[in-house]
């Protein structure tokens, strides 16, 4: 776990950053820093998407839509929400405002959602190899300063997030490898549906609508999921 012990520090440095500086910058320079990420992700998440040239479009159609409606059922974006929520109710203490929430959902989705959290965090569970981690934790580092200089310190508390996600895989690589194989039809499923989910949080970003991210994160299952089941019936 390695590798997201060191994307955790990461997280937890740019945080650090982002507030010293975001405290020095004026609203306007912060919101044109966090419109300059959304724009950033949005371009993130069309690369990652276009993952579906390498398997069949109807694999990651069906697992977004799939996703959406057990996401839904589940509440999952509600769920989290809530937990957010407490979060900032127990750090504003009687402030009028605070961002905790959204940093925290925001964070959280943008840097667990893709496709270097699996396979690195696989890489680095079976073979002790962190190199793709600590790109992402590189990257997320960067992403972190941004939305801390714009949300606030709630980003620090996607670190956890971070740790039980890649943290989970890594302890559990040996179920996945085989299944998320480089080059697999499964792993480019899964890859363009993160890239789809991260073009929703790019959406969110920029305020051009709330497509409530949190209740596709099943997608990232039945995707990789309905690969394997059509593979069982070729």
């Amino acid at each position: 776990m390695t590798g997201t012990f060191i994307n955790v520090a990461a997280v937890l440095a740019g945080t650090l950053v982002g507030r010293l500086v975001g405290a020095r910058l004026p609203e306007r320079l912060q919101e044109r820093v966090l419109a300059g990420l959304g724009l950033t992700t949005l371009v993130i998440g069309v690369d990652l998407g276009l993952a579906w040239r390498d398997t069949s479009p109807l694999y990651v159609l069906g697992g977004v839509l799939l996703g959406g409606i057990a996401g839904e059922a589940l509440r999952i974006e509600d769920r989290i929400a809530g937990v957010g929520d407490r979060l900032q109710a127990w750090s504003s203490r009687g402030r009028p405002h605070s961002t905790v929430s959204e940093a925290f959902f925001t964070a959280s989705l943008l840097f667990c959602v893709g496709p270097l959290a699996v396979v690195g965090a696989i890489q680095d569970g079976l073979s002790g190899d962190y190199e793709a981690l600590a790109t992402k934790a590189l990257l997320d580092g960067f992403a972190s300063i941004a939305l801390a200089a714009s949300l606030g310190p709630g980003v620090a508390l996607s670190a956890v997030s971070i740790l039980l996600y890649q943290g989970g895989i890594s302890l559990a690589a040996g179920l996945f490898a085989h299944i998320l194989a480089e080059g697999s039809d499964a792993l480019a499923a899964l890859t363009s549906a993160g890239g789809i989910l991260i073009i929703g949080i790019s959406l969110r970003l920029l305020e051009v609508k709330d497509v409530k991210v949190g209740n596709f994160l099943p997608a990232l299952v039945f995707a990789p999921a309905l690969v394997g089941i059509v593979s069982v019936f070729r």
